[in-house]
């Protein structure tokens, strides 16, 4: 036949050229399946950095910022492009301890909470180093404390809040996905061998019953008591009784929160600044913070950045039961 258009020399060209085309989106996919590229230097040890102040004394600030956990990540070749929250406060008091010109530390929050394990540890760290060194803890709230962010700020001797900061929400939330009825509708069913009755209990697979929506909760009240717990023991001026009054879930203004001895104190960092001076006597303390090569921090207001990492692709032909298992959050959810 004369005039076929897919013999066209047009045609015969971009065929050409598709096919190599495709040929490297093949391999990228599956290469790169669940990689992640590397934008940013490799990760390095920390560096001290000046923020204000001359010395010899210091202060080390400390940033808690986002939800708290400890989930960290990797590049394709396995390492580390960012550590984990409760990892990186290890790493950093761990640092600190052979530093003795080290007279405070200054934890700075802004976060909505995270999983109660996570808040529990970095609390138990800055409470183990504050009695190991014999220091202060100093706590600026910024934008956010509340339920893990506030459960870590009682370590702190001073709880120091923003105007426009919201603090609180104690408490414990825990979320079930309940899949079943969107399973029987594609069709697909989950069947389960199991040695005990309650082995699946909390599967996102069916429904709770009563009587595991009752270990549910007493699980949940534990966590709450330990949460109001460990308020009455770090605010002296607050018993159990008066903790549990507060503790029904919602976040109050900074105002509000120093009305009812949740915090000490409402101003600004430089507020906070001049009364570290005058309780450790000493005009001259050095602000200091770590950081890793590449991330750059000017003043006591910089933000914790963190390394940009991209996912070329993500493909997952399976089902990853951590995403979609039940979480115990000392977290604000609304």
């Amino acid at each position: 036949m004369i005039g076929s258009k897919s013999d066209s020399p047009n045609a015969c060209i971009q065929t050409a050229l598709l096919k190599p085309l495709l040929m490297v989106l093949v391999a990228i996919l599956f290469f790169c399946s669940c990689a992640t590229i590397q934008l940013s230097p490799q990760l390095g040890p920390f560096e001290e950095k000046t923020l204000s102040g001359e010395g010899p004394n210091k202060i080390l600030l400390v940033d808690i910022s986002g939800a708290i956990g400890n989930h960290s990540q990797r590049s394709l070749t396995g390492f580390p492009l960012s550590l984990g929250m409760v990892e990186t406060v290890r790493e950093i008091l761990k640092q600190a301890e052979g530093d003795d010109a080290i007279k405070a530390l200054l934890i700075r929050i802004n976060s909505p909470g995270g999983t109660v394990t996570s808040s529990d540890i970095i609390y138990h760290e800055l409470k183990k180093f504050k009695e190991r060194k014999k220091i202060k803890v100093y706590v600026a709230v910024v934008d956010l404390a509340a339920s893990g962010g506030y459960y870590v700020a009682q370590a702190g001797d001073y709880i120091f809040a923003h105007p426009t900061s919201l603090i609180g929400s104690i408490g414990v939330i825990a979320l079930k996905l309940n899949l079943q009825e969107l399973m029987g509708k594609v069709g697909v069913d989950w069947e389960v061998i199991k040695s005990a009755d309650k082995k699946d209990f909390l599967s996102p697979f069916r429904p709770l019953s009563d009587e595991e929506r009752k270990l549910f909760q007493g699980t949940i009240d534990q966590f709450h008591d330990r949460f109001v717990n460990i308020i009455s023991i770090n605010r002296p001026d607050l018993d159990s009784e008066s903790v549990r009054s507060l503790a029904d879930g919602r976040v109050f203004t900074a105002d509000q929160a120093f009305k009812a001895k949740l915090i000490d104190g409402v101003g600004y960092l430089d507020d906070l600044t001049e009364k570290m001076k005058s309780d450790l006597n000493d005009s001259s303390l050095e602000i200091i913070t770590y950081q890793r090569p590449g991330e750059y921090k000017t003043n006591l207001y910089s933000s914790l950045q963190k390394m940009e990492t991209y996912k070329l692709v993500d493909l997952n032909f399976g089902m990853d039961l951590s995403d979609i298992s039940p979480k115990f959050l000392y977290m604000w959810m609304p």
